[in-house]
């Protein structure tokens, strides 16, 4: 008896999810682990693996899919005493072709009428290979994009990730400028199946096939050069969660200017003394152990508003913001307060390596106590962030630069940042933040206390 095999819920809250790209085609063989497809969630892109063997007998929602409701039947596998029968599969396939191309219909009406050609076409080009598994190109989503920005050809690289996958630093090793238009189709899932008959008049075709919305169209000035795109699952999500705390929670923000020479001192010698462990501190590991100390000073601002209860945590786990391709995500450190510096430091630079690459489990990016934003890399002076639901306090962190300063009692030169604590004041008193950002400064301007 065929197996159903239905879209997974990827994280807690997921009712509904992108399948952005099949990696399989039906009559294919798979095991358990093979990874089936790739499904765009609101915050990543992530693997799908399959939990039985068999082979694919019919694929029953089409790659592109947007809005699949966690458990809709997305293909069939047959078992092994069982033939697959892809002519069944063609019905359905067939059927939410035009749905799943809505953005691109002109586009996909070719590509879904010569549907039994499609596999030949693809193998093709793929088919030397070394990256190749039964005919496809092993490469993250990241790699991809990235590979699409540089120009790079996929099919001349050699994956230096599992099974020969091809990775983020595979592309940034690799000569610009070598790219096949027949793969350019493997740049992005959302763009994946649309290029497959003619690649340049889709890709350019693509900002007029967009079905806008009324209110797009309304807003658009057609005398200017536009494009339109759809927003991602993920910008989705940014748009409402934030909207939704800047109407539902009162924000008030407090300032603090910070030393910082003493920290960067102490920094300097640390790392001389982690060399041969080859770890690296960074400014900002050293800044989430600050806050996740200072929470546990104040734990009034560790705390969560649930409309009738409040909701108070003995532990801080920081949520740092990375900028990723398409959007923003918050990996969390967990037990700021109570890990040492290197192991911090440890974590951020494995969490947000894999948070670029769509890597993150939702428990690594769901949840957390606090957040801290960093943008004085981009030479940001000073700014305030807006608080990530449910939590109620969030740090926004400016550039270190020379200021006069005064120091201990006369004026002179010093390295100093500005800080700025956005909390929820539904839940947090005035006063109370003000404790935690004195709390903060205290860390960082007198560092050796974040290693008593």
């Amino acid at each position: 008896m065929p197996i159903e095999i239905k879209m997974p819920a990827l994280s807690p809250t997921m009712e509904a999810g992108k399948l952005a790209k099949w990696l399989v085609k039906e009559g294919d063989a798979v095991q358990a682990g093979d990874i089936l497809a790739e499904i765009e969630t609101d915050k990543a892109t992530m693997e799908f693996e399959a939990v039985d063997e068999g082979k694919i007998a019919a694929i029953t929602v089409a790659e592109g899919t947007d809005g699949v409701k966690v458990g809709t039947v997305i293909a069939t596998l047959a078992g092994e005493d069982e033939d697959a029968a892809p002519a069944k599969a063609e019905k359905p396939a067939e059927e939410k072709k035009p749905e799943a191309a809505q953005p691109k219909a002109a586009a996909e009406e070719p590509k879904a009428t010569a549907e039994p050609e499609a596999p030949k076409a693809e193998a093709k080009p793929v088919s030397t290979t070394s990256q190749t598994q039964e005919g496809r190109i092993l490469a993250s989503p990241l790699a991809k994009r990235l590979a699409a920005e540089k120009g790079v050809d996929l099919s001349g690289l050699t994956g230096s990730g599992p099974h020969g996958r091809i990775v983020k630093a595979d592309i940034e090793g690799a000569k610009a400028g070598t790219a096949k238009p027949a793969n350019d189709q493997a740049a992005s899932p959302a763009a994946a199946s649309a290029p497959a008959a003619t690649p340049a008049p889709a890709a350019a075709d693509k900002p007029a096939s967009v079905d806008m919305a009324p209110e797009t169209r309304k807003l658009l000035d057609d005398r200017i050069p536009h494009s339109v795109e759809k927003l991602s699952g993920m910008r989705k999500t940014i748009a409402k969660r934030l909207t939704e705390s800047m109407q539902q929670a009162p924000h008030i923000y407090l300032t603090v200017d910070i030393q910082l020479d003493k920290l960067m001192a102490l920094r300097a010698e640390l790392n001389d003394a982690l060399k041969s462990q080859n770890v690296k501190l960074s400014v900002n590991d050293m800044l989430i152990k600050a806050l996740g100390k200072a929470l546990i000073v104040v734990p009034e601002c560790n705390v969560t508003f649930a409309g009738n209860e409040l909701i108070r945590y003995s532990r801080a786990d920081i949520s740092v913001a990375v900028s990723i391709p398409g959007g923003l995500i918050t990996p969390i450190v967990q037990d700021a307060d109570g890990r040492s510096l290197s192991s911090i430091a440890t974590a951020t630079k494995d969490l947000a390596e894999r948070a670029k690459s769509g890597k993150l489990l939702p428990s690594e990016y769901q949840g957390g106590t606090a957040s801290i934003s960093n943008m004085g890399m981009m030479g940001i002076k000073q700014f305030t962030a807006v608080i990530n639901p449910p939590q109620s306090t969030i740090l926004a962190i400016g550039a270190g630069e020379q200021r006069p300063y005064v120091i201990d009692g006369a004026l002179g030169v010093a390295t100093v940042m500005s800080a700025t604590g956005s909390f929820d004041h539904r839940a947090v008193d005035g006063a109370d933040g003000a404790r935690l950002m004195a709390a903060f400064k205290e860390f960082v301007e007198k560092p050796l206390g974040m290693l008593a």
